[in-house]
């Protein structure tokens, strides 16, 4: 007896899911690794969101596409324009700022490029190959998640929002510096 094309077809997806799933838990760990061993803040930055795209793509991979979407909207959105942020406003001065900009060298891209092609191609393939994440046995809702977090956990949500506040309150008072008096006398308009 000859097994159906379905038979070939689910098994091909089930592979193909596979080595998605790895190849974006090695970028996770490539880029995780970079990132814990990079020198410069800016440059770990860039490695960091392209570790949490990876975490991303595993969990859309696993069936979860919601959790992956606010993933990349969150986490590589949200908290990494936060730190960029707070990078920016720790504003260590000209001396670091033009060793930052020497250091900034198209070489510099290749890596995360790299990396981000990756899993860019993985989720082309994904759409092009008609993945569709298989259901889970409740399906949940946006709104049945903003429903939970917003009922039950309001407290949890709430001393959340304090914390990021209370970073935001202390980026702000490790980045402030009174300029002297003469320094800010001669300093010239730009």
């Amino acid at each position: 007896m000859r097994a159906g094309p379905w038979i070939f077809t689910a098994f091909c997806r089930e592979e193909l899911m596979t080595i998605v799933f790895y190849a974006a838990s090695a970028v996770a760990i490539a880029a995780t690794i970079l990132m814990l061993t990079g020198l410069h803040a800016v440059h770990a930055l860039l490695y960091l969101i392209v570790s949490l795209l990876a975490v991303a793509v595993i969990f859309f991979d696993l069936g979860a596409p919601f959790v992956a979407a606010l993933e990349v909207i969150i986490y590589a959105g949200a908290i990494m324009v936060l730190f960029v942020f707070v990078v920016m406003l720790l504003n260590l001065g000209d001396p670091a700022a033009r060793a930052e900009r020497a250091l900034l060298t198209p070489s510099i891209w290749i890596g995360p490029s790299v990396l981000t092609t990756i899993l860019l191609a993985e989720f082309v393939w994904l759409l092009v190959r008609g993945h569709v994440p298989p259901v889970a046995a409740a399906t949940i809702s946006p709104v049945e998640v903003g429903m939970t977090l917003f009922g039950r956990y309001l407290i949890g949500v709430e001393l959340a929002s304090f914390l990021l506040l209370g970073g935001l309150v202390a980026a702000y008072h490790l980045g402030w510096r009174q300029v002297p008096q003469a320094e800010a006398v001669h300093a010239p308009h730009p």
